[in-house]
């Protein structure tokens, strides 16, 4: 696996570019995932979908179905999709700092 810097420190990560330290997460380093991910400059709804995403990983350890996601966060997926042009999973979920999603987000 790569390391990169992310948030000013050295982060390994996978060959999709998800994070594989997930204790290193923290804003600085969503925010330099995100311009990797054409989320940059990150706003209220940005953050709004990360913290939500991070707080249902915590609590169940996987990514939350993206009806779920839409439901919960008022967000409709076109306004995802424009927010994380890579998708709620392959964008939103490695922003947000989770592992790479192999269910339904």
């Amino acid at each position: 696996m790569a390391k990169v810097t992310l948030g000013g420190m050295e982060i390994e990560i996978d060959e999709d570019g998800f994070i594989q330290e997930p204790d290193k997460w923290n804003k600085e380093v969503a925010e330099d995932l995100a311009k990797v991910e054409q989320a940059y400059p990150m706003g209220e709804d940005h953050w709004k979908l990360v913290n939500y995403l991070r707080d249902y990983y915590l609590k169940y350890e996987i990514a939350p179905p993206i009806r779920m996601l839409v439901k919960q966060t008022g967000i409709d997926l076109k306004t995802i999709y424009q927010l994380f042009p890579g998708g709620p999973a392959k964008g939103a979920c490695k922003v947000a700092g989770l592992p790479k999603p192999t269910g339904c987000v």
